[in-house]
């Protein structure tokens, strides 16, 4: 296989590991939301699903490692605490997701089975594509992925097109905040961290391939994937916001995302996108699974007992969860989110950097000072609205559960000065 057909093979193959459940329901109903302003929710929600999982990847193109290698500079220990944090969230929420988003919109309807049964079998379907490693990426590479695609551009074409009786007005006080913090419930960052660390196995296991190669392999498989979801998160958050005057104020992001479907495609509708819910969904759940199995696998020097075993855990927790309402497990969700993403976002900006603007020390001092300020964010899942109410006033848009960025910045900076400071002294 020459190198052309191997960028475009894990460009799809990475798109698809990015697109499942939520990638589906989450941007019509932000343009519900949001109506004439839906053009500053998009770039809000583009800046966290498709920019900085770009970085995140060209991290690991840079880098050439398991994800321990994002947080090694602060410490080994805090990476492997990390790592094994992040994999915990990614096994428990997004994995099980999919299979809920599955049984939701495209089990239930037609078959009216319990949850339960939908998660058993479909993540037992999913455990039989991660022992099949290599075949799996082959099928999502070149058959799943194309399928996906085609089945939602004729969704959002047909939408742009067809007339529609104009948009309620938005809901949203801060459109592109809004869509920034909706962008984390996609978990795309994080699965860039995750997902390019499948890429980086496959191309070591192939020992032909220089460092620069799979830099540029890596980086151009990654905007591939990227320019996918861009065009096609913008146009779900286009025909939300366009049909926003078609549904009730109360519909859900399964409904409206299946009603979409059927005001653009007719009756067929529904199963269409049915079918497109499924194969979003269940290509993510391989590739979330394989990405963590991998990970314990090269972390356990190649054993290949722990990638089955790592695979297995992974697939009885998708079946508890993945019984549970969509909505639940959404919620449930957001601490875990507001906790581990900010953490992600300044690891992946910090390895993308020159080393000598992000040094050892400058790591140590960004991730401090961003764990730190992020607290109040995850705190107030658990506190009385007020009671945090002291702290988020006296810091920049805090209220908007950013209150993170601006210390880091700061930190960055000054962190930068006395490095440079130190070393001029040195001299």
């Amino acid at each position: 296989m020459n190198n052309t057909k191997r960028v475009f093979l894990f460009g799809f193959a990475l798109f698809a590991g990015f697109f499942g459940a939520g990638n589906l329901i989450l941007p019509p109903l932000l343009g519900y939301n949001s109506g004439p302003d839906w053009w500053l929710v998009a770039s809000g929600f583009l800046i966290t699903t498709t920019i900085i999982p770009f970085l995140s990847l060209f991290g690991h193109a840079k880098l050439q490692g398991t994800m321990l290698a994002f947080g090694n500079k602060v410490s080994p220990l805090f990476s492997l605490i990390y790592c094994i944090v992040m994999y915990l969230i990614i096994v428990a929420l997004p994995a099980p997701r999919t299979a809920a988003v599955t049984h939701e919109m495209a089990i239930a309807p037609i078959l009216g089975t319990p949850a339960i049964w939908t998660s058993l079998v479909y993540f037992s379907l999913v455990f039989l594509f991660v022992i099949n490693r290599s075949k799996a990426l082959n099928i999502l590479g070149k058959y799943l992925t194309p399928i996906i695609v085609i089945m939602v551009l004729l969704i959002i074409i047909l939408g742009l097109v067809s007339p529609t009786s104009g948009m309620n007005p938005p809901i949203f006080e801060t459109p592109f905040v809004d869509g920034l913090l909706e962008g984390y419930q996609t978990y795309d960052a994080l699965a860039g961290m995750v997902m390019g660390g499948v890429i980086i196995i496959s191309l070591n296991k192939n020992n032909t391939f220089s460092y620069s190669e799979k830099k540029k392999i890596i980086a151009k498989s990654g905007f591939i994937a990227m320019l996918g979801l861009f065009i096609i998160y913008a146009g779900l958050i286009s025909i939300g916001a366009i049909y926003n005057g078609e549904f009730p104020s109360d519909v859900s992001r399964t409904d409206l995302l299946l009603g979409l479907a059927v005001k653009t495609l007719g009756n067929i509708g529904a199963t269409f996108v049915s079918v497109l819910v499924g194969l979003a969904c269940f290509t993510t759940a391989v590739a979330i699974t394989v990405s963590i199995a991998d990970f314990f696998e090269d972390l356990f020097n190649n054993n290949r007992k722990v990638y089955v075993i790592t695979a297995i855990i992974c697939c009885v927790t998708g079946i508890i969860v993945g019984s549970y309402e969509v909505g639940f497990i959404i919620d449930i969700a957001l601490p875990a989110l507001m906790f581990i993403y900010p953490i992600s976002i300044v690891l992946i900006l910090l390895n993308i950097l020159p080393d000598r603007y992000a040094g050892t020390t400058i790591f140590r001092i960004v991730v401090i000072v961003t764990f730190i300020f992020s607290i109040p964010d995850f705190l107030k899942y658990f506190l009385p609205e007020d009671s945090l109410r002291p702290i988020t006033e006296q810091l920049p848009i805090a209220e908007q559960s950013l209150g993170w960025i601006l210390p880091a910045i700061i930190a960055f900076i000054i962190g930068n000065v006395l490095v440079n400071l130190k070393k001029n002294s040195n001299s």
